[in-house]
């Protein structure tokens, strides 16, 4: 089963890491990244870039553009990772070492299915 570990954290905290204190934190990623790499439950990661860059697409028809995505939160969507594990809590067992690495983030854990283009997509009855 496909789990995605969303990664939210405070991007102003997030920013006001030195790039020594960021290149810290990323090595101790990285070490969780790559056990689970060997491990065959890694798939894809991404680091996302800053919500000033982001737009935002809603509305009507073909929608609006408008500027970031004006979350009513404290923290914003920041990374995601794909993981592959058999049960929720072995996921979350996951999530919780990328939390030893990283303890002021926020992870949400949700189960996904996988869509490839040209592939049939599977429906819940199928699993």
């Amino acid at each position: 089963m496909l789990y995605a570990i969303l990664a939210y954290h405070a991007e102003g905290v997030v920013e006001s890491w030195t790039e020594e204190e960021d290149a810290a934190l990323m090595k101790d990623l990285l070490e969780v990244n790559d056990r689970l790499v060997r491990e065959k439950h890694l798939g894809p990661a991404a680091r996302l870039g800053p919500t000033e860059s982001a737009v935002t697409l809603r509305g009507r028809g073909l929608g609006l553009v408008t500027d970031g995505p004006f979350a009513e939160t404290k923290e914003q969507l920041l990374g995601f990772y794909v993981v592959d594990y058999p049960t929720m809590d072995a996921a979350v067992a996951a999530a919780r070492e990328l939390r030893s690495a990283n303890p002021t983030a926020v992870y949400e854990i949700r189960p996904i299915s996988l869509y490839l283009p040209g592939t049939p997509i599977e429906t819940r009855e199928e699993h």
